[in-house]
């Protein structure tokens, strides 16, 4: 395959210009968590092949910056906009908050979504499990700092425990990718507190009508693998796979296990 990225701006309803890329005709399209962006796919895509393609969240990567509305509806119509102009139906790859965006997606627009990945998530509402107060506490105590400080203080609770020690050379190569388009604090704050109004009241996942994919690693320090169970319970038909020694950022940690999880549930859609 050409391993050249094309890029795509993507004007949403407000005007806001969104930026996509990815390689080839689109068949996927990834979904990105809080302050995360098109970067996290670029370690991905030579496990999947063509066809992965990513969308920045309005304020992070290389979309235009806001903070006037970053509620999970907001980033999901934005999905919505993305996908049409890729040619969906596609299959849709959503981590963390990206798996909010996703979970709204399917509910609202599932024309657009040929299948659901859902990485490291959860189903919001008083049934799924909390951000451990110890992680909310580290995210607190770095509050305020540059995102360069912020990141290297925060980014390893995303990782399984020591992972970052064990891999050193990984680490920082995905920390100054991450740095590359920083996400400034306004709008992180913006986006977590739209995260925190999703997760209090969640959605109904029981309603979900298209093939899912439910990938989460045991040791999750942010988004705890208790969230992974529920939603493989509650949506009907889901496959559910739970990866022993894997973190929050468990598709980086191994790309290579969990894209093999990905092409096996997605092939034919994704060569």
């Amino acid at each position: 395959m050409s391993d050249v990225i094309a890029s795509r701006t993507v004007t949403a309803r407000d005007g806001l210009r969104l930026h996509a890329e990815g390689v080839g005709r689109p068949a996927a399209v990834m979904l990105h968590g809080l302050g995360y962006a098109s970067w996290e796919a670029n370690v991905l895509r030579p496990h999947l092949g063509a066809g992965l393609w990513s969308l920045d969240n309005r304020g992070t990567g290389r979309s235009a910056t806001t903070v006037d509305d970053c509620s999970i509806e907001q980033l999901a119509d934005d999905a919505a906009i993305a996908i049409e102009e890729l040619g969906g139906p596609l299959t849709v790859i959503g981590h963390s908050m990206g798996g909010y965006i996703a979970l709204t997606l399917a509910l609202t627009r599932p024309d657009l979504v040929r299948s659901l990945v859902l990485i490291a998530t959860s189903p919001g509402g008083p049934e799924s499990t909390p951000v451990p107060a110890s992680t909310i506490q580290a995210w607190t105590d770095a509050a305020g700092s540059p995102p360069a400080e912020y990141a290297r203080a925060t980014m390893p609770l995303s990782f399984r425990a020591g992972w970052d020690r064990e891999h050193p050379h990984d680490f920082e190569q995905l920390l100054a990718a991450r740095l590359a388009h920083p996400t400034s604090a306004t709008v992180w704050q913006a986006q977590f507190s739209a995260a925190e109004r999703y997760l209090r009241t969640g959605v109904d996942v029981r309603q979900i009508d298209v093939p899912t994919l439910v990938i989460h690693g045991a040791d999750d320090r942010v988004v705890p693998v208790e969230n992974g169970r529920l939603l493989a319970q509650r949506i009907p038909g889901a496959q559910y796979r739970e990866i022993a020694r894997g973190g929050h950022l468990v598709h980086l940690e191994d790309p290579r296990a969990v894209c093999r999880d990905i092409t096996t549930f997605t092939s034919p859609t994704l060569t």
